[in-house]
């Protein structure tokens, strides 16, 4: 398939699509819900609800939207476009399809952190949880960088290797934590493996939105890079990337940007890693508009997620990874059918 040469423009013009459609994903998504809003009442409210003296919304109504709905949404979408662009960066580096946010281990170090947390009984402490989560993190990526590093050099194919057995271990260690932990805190366990964005508080939400629009402008800014170094490191190198140096803040960044996402919002699967994919059958792989239009879809995208997972049985809940995983499982049979990774 050919694609359209990348200009500013082009991008401009994506990227406003691409919020338009967050945008009304956002607005049926806070009209969608166990309580029943009309539709008239709840657009209404929408555009003059914050208002003091706004009076077309009855206490219960400013509350479920402005209070309960519209953060859940927002945090939805950070989290969303978090690991979509980890997953762009971590396919493009590793040159690997299969790669996802999670294939470092990070996933692995956060619900070792955080399951810890959850037995100790930390979520009393502000930041408790998450705090341990994100440690887990950090740690996991100083353990896989320093098993990969070989001299000066990171190794894509032993970065790889590293999290892929760190990742194991972990694992061994969570059901281990699971197996011995008191059965009042196994829902609250599965539900963080499953992913949960209904816990997060105001302070966790700017938190993590922040180190977002952080993660995404060091990216960005190295997209032109990122282009060279898909055609390969030597020819790269030839035209004057310091690869090497590229991949090292890539990655860290990339992993301290999964690592803050995940440890608010518990492990949810494959939204990195089909979202680059489908960004990439649309609109080419050229990572001045990948980044950008991975980030906003991705963010619609978790947020039409959770909607689902708090509307389909409702009243109970669903983790929002049941949703993800229902739908990424089939999408990457589909590229496997269709031999495009």
């Amino acid at each position: 398939m050919a694609y359209k040469a990348v200009t500013l423009p082009r991008v401009i013009k994506i990227c406003i699509l691409l919020i338009m459609v967050f945008l009304a994903v956002m607005v049926i998504s806070l009209l969608v819900g166990t309580a029943k809003i009309e539709i008239i009442t709840g657009l209404k409210g929408l555009l003059y609800g914050w208002r003091e003296n706004y009076s077309g919304l009855t206490p219960s109504e400013r509350t479920i939207i402005f209070s309960i709905r519209l953060p859940r949404i927002i945090f939805a979408g950070i989290v969303g476009a978090s690991l979509s662009i980890a997953g762009v960066v971590f396919q493009a580096l590793l040159r690997n399809p299969l790669a996802d946010p999670y294939i470092l281990g990070i996933s692995g170090g956060s619900a070792v952190g955080a399951i810890a947390g959850i037995i100790i009984g930390a979520g009393v402490v502000p930041f408790g949880i998450p705090g341990l989560a994100f440690l887990g993190a950090i740690l996991t990526v100083i353990l896989v960088f320093g098993i990969a590093k070989t001299g000066r050099e990171l190794q894509s194919n032993t970065l790889l290797l590293a999290g892929v057995i760190v990742n194991a271990f972990f694992a061994a260690v969570i059901m281990f934590m699971i197996s011995t932990s008191r059965n009042a805190d196994l829902h609250n366990i599965m539900f963080w493996l499953m992913g949960d964005l209904s816990l997060a508080t105001g302070g966790e939400i700017i938190l993590t939105g922040l180190f977002l629009i952080a993660g995404f402008i060091i990216i960005y800014i190295y997209s032109r890079p990122l282009n060279l170094i898909v055609t390969g490191e030597e020819t790269a190198i030839q035209l004057g990337v310091n690869v090497e140096r590229t991949k090292k803040i890539l990655f860290l960044v990339a992993s301290l940007t999964t690592g803050v996402a995940v440890s608010v919002s518990g492990i949810i699967g494959f939204v990195g890693l089909i979202i680059p994919h489908i960004m990439r059958m649309l609109l080419g792989s050229d990572h001045r508009l990948l980044l950008p239009a991975s980030l906003l879809f991705g963010a619609s995208f978790l947020a039409v997620a959770d909607t689902i997972a708090r509307t389909v049985i409702a009243p109970t809940e669903l983790p929002v990874g049941v949703i993800t995983a229902l739908c990424g499982a089939p999408f990457f049979i589909y590229l496997l059918r269709r031999r495009t990774i």
